[in-house]
Formats: C-alpha cells, structure tokens, sequence
C-alpha cells in the first residue's frame, strides 16, 4: 500500500485591487474539492486565517499603493516557497496603476478638499492609515515573483490549469484562449 502524497499549502493574499482574483479562485466551483486533495489551505481571506505559515505556493493579488501593502507582500514572500503575482494589478498595477500620472498631493487635495460634493473637508492623517505611496507598483518591484498569471481576472479555468500544473510538479502552461483581458 502506498502512503498517501503530502498535500501542498497554499496560502493567498490581496493587497490593493477589486478581490476579483480570489473571486475567479472561488469560481473553479465543484474543482475546489479536488483541488483541496491536494493542497491545504493556509492564511487566506477564503479561510479567515490572518498569519501565514511556511507555504509551498502562495497566490497575491493586488498592487503596492501602500506601506502597509509593501509590508504585506514582504513578509507574505518570506512564507511562500513559489510565490505567484495573480491578475493585471499585480502583474504591472491593473487599474489603481491609473493613478500613476497624478501627482498623489493633487489626488488627496481634489478627492478630500475641492472635489464636487465636498464641503469642509479634510485630508485623513491618522497613524492607523498606511502611508500611500507616490506610485502604484507591482509586485515584482519590490520582490522576486516565481510566476505572473495575468487577466483581469484571470478565469477559473486558467487558475485551475496554472494550479493543477504546479501541483504536479509541471510548469504551468496556459494555451491559447486561458488568458484573455476583457
């Protein structure tokens, strides 16, 4: 009789998007359960585990617009042994990215200040709010990124390909079709 195979853990992590990665995580549907013969879940906002432990893969998704995003991504890549940037705001930014040609004082000063609807406002300095960054970034700015799955979002399917074949020790191939940006 052979021993059953140690399940691999995954954790995932969001930083500054729409959630609409682990929305097409979730969206693999009755795959989740063979997905979960193989893997364990970690910390993830799918399991409400808030620290992660040591990782075989981790899933982020999101943009660093943020200290408290950069803090996350830095200590989320010292848990995870394969560590994947997930979706467009992950891979180059996506849409908060848009925000690269403003500069941040004029964005704080038009949505707190002078933007329409606005009357007697005030720009939020509180300690408990991470500092904003000058730029929105991606994540292989700041650290080493084993694999980009892009898409906004990417589909079920092309997660379920890209997991299946690390899970089997392949690297992920995602033919034509699997990866589209609409």
């Amino acid at each position: 009789m052979s021993e059953p195979s140690k399940k691999l853990r995954v954790a995932t992590a969001s930083l500054a998007g729409c959630f609409g990665c682990h929305m097409s995580l979730l969206d693999i549907d009755e795959r989740l359960t063979e997905l979960l013969e193989h893997v364990e879940l970690d910390a993830s906002p799918l399991t409400d585990q808030k620290h992660v432990g040591t990782c075989d893969i981790g899933l982020i998704e999101g943009g660093l617009c943020n200290a408290d995003n950069v803090h996350v991504l830095r200590a989320f890549r010292r848990h995870c042994k394969i560590l994947v940037a997930v979706g467009a705001c992950a891979v180059n930014g996506g849409l908060p990215a848009q925000r690269n040609h403003l500069d941040i004082r004029d964005c704080l000063q038009s949505v707190y200040l002078t933007g329409l609807g606005v009357e007697r406002g005030f720009i939020p300095n509180d300690p408990e709010l991470p500092l904003p960054l000058a730029q929105v970034h991606p994540l292989h700015d700041v650290v080493k990124i084993d694999y980009f799955l892009p898409g906004c979002p990417p589909s079920a399917d092309a997660i379920w390909q890209f997991l299946s074949d690390l899970i089997a020790g392949r690297t992920p191939q995602l033919g034509h079709g699997l990866i589209r940006y609409d």
